[in-house]
């Protein structure tokens, strides 16, 4: 069993089809936008006080609150915010008990034609000792629709969390019609030991090429993936970075590596003598600015945030058909600072993709990364 020290923000569903509503009808969403729990003192159920809110991503149907591991969970009454005219049970601001597990809430359109049931969770965090974690990629399921691979984590007890996140929902709004093992980012059988994540960059076809998307690399990092903002800004779409509890020391794993034939810019054209490479990174990061506000790095600043502590970028990736190990240390750009551990004030972000200017639609068709038993080495905390 893998145990991950992650304090999730949530884990992604599927596309638009798991939202109830007509796009004629708006009277007929029946979406929690934002749930909430007031306390007069924060700081003593929550880490942060930016804890006490969960903004809801479109996708979402889990909520989940991260408390302090003594918190009393017992008789608590979240509220929420809903799309307009519709109701929930149990009512918002109802005095729940959260000790037992997640509580179902239930949400009805204005025009009472559409339900959707939402998980609430309250989850008390225990720092643990570990000074190693291990993602060996063996457990993945498709998403709600059976469209696209999601790939997830054992956290202990027996629970399964989707803490990586993918673009292929994204990929999925310009080709509904391809298979599962089609879209850029799928499972492969034969990996380093055991199973391992196969990253390919797609063409989008015609779509793409209206909305000047015309490639998707495929890519894998921890965090969370908003396809509400996919054809607005692709690149903050992408929110890197999940609460960590330890001070990462070395970045490590397995790969394989194949360019793709022909490199093209954003417009489509092809570059000649250029080839593609393949990226693969690790950022820690403080997520709180100075001013308390809650801060998860994107695809514009992910390498370059001033909040940035240290990073593990791999220099280069030669192309090879073995597997191969890769291995960096953090550099520490900042000083690690224990009182903001205790806080859960830094963010980790892991990230993997078959093309390094992926995330401005560069790169070659084609282009092919298998990563398998990746480790991140860690200085024990007490």
């Amino acid at each position: 069993m893998k145990k991950i020290h992650f304090i999730l923000l949530g884990c992604f569903c599927a596309l638009t089809l798991t939202s109830c509503f007509k796009d004629e009808a708006p009277n007929a969403e029946c979406d929690i936008v934002r749930a909430w729990l007031h306390t007069d003192d924060p700081t003593e159920m929550f880490y942060q006080a930016t804890d006490t809110m969960v903004n809801v991503l479109y996708t979402a149907t889990d909520i989940k609150f991260t408390v302090r591991r003594k918190a009393d969970i017992t008789a608590l009454a979240p509220e929420f915010e809903l799309t307009e005219g519709a109701t929930i049970v149990p009512a918002s601001g109802s005095v729940q008990d959260f000790s037992q597990g997640p509580v179902r809430y239930t949400v009805t359109s204005q025009d009472k034609s559409w339900t959707r049931d939402y998980l609430v969770s309250f989850n008390p965090v225990t720092v643990t000792q570990n000074s190693e974690l291990q993602f060996n990629f063996e457990d993945m399921h498709l998403d709600d629709k059976g469209k696209y691979y999601v790939w997830c984590e054992q956290m202990g007890g027996g629970v399964t969390e989707d803490i990586w996140s993918t673009g292929n929902a994204g990929f999925g709004l310009t080709s509904s019609k391809a298979a599962p093992e089609d879209y850029p980012s799928a499972p492969l059988s034969d990996g380093y030991d055991g199973k391992a994540v196969r990253l390919v960059t797609r063409s989008t076809g015609a779509f793409g090429a209206m909305v000047n998307m015309r490639l998707a690399a495929g890519n894998l990092f921890l965090g969370e993936f908003d396809i509400s903002q996919a054809l607005k800004d692709a690149r903050k779409a992408t929110r890197f970075g999940l609460p960590f509890d330890m001070k990462p020391l070395t970045f490590q794993g397995y790969y394989r590596y194949k360019a793709g034939d022909k490199f093209q810019s954003a417009d489509g054209n092809e570059v000649a003598g250029k080839r593609d490479q393949a990226s693969v990174y690790a950022i820690l990061y403080l997520n709180h600015d100075a001013d308390g506000n809650a801060v998860t790095l994107n695809g514009d600043d992910v390498q370059s945030h001033p909040l940035i502590v240290a990073k593990a970028i791999v220099p280069e990736l030669p192309e090879t058909d073995q597997w191969t190990e890769f291995k960096v240390d953090f550099t520490y750009v900042k000083d690690f600072d224990l009182d903001i551990l205790d806080q859960r004030g830094y963010n980790l972000a892991v990230v993997f993709s078959s093309s390094i200017d992926g995330a401005y639609f560069q790169g070659a068709v084609g282009s092919t990364l298998d990563i398998d038993q990746v480790r991140l080495i860690c200085e024990t905390v007490e």
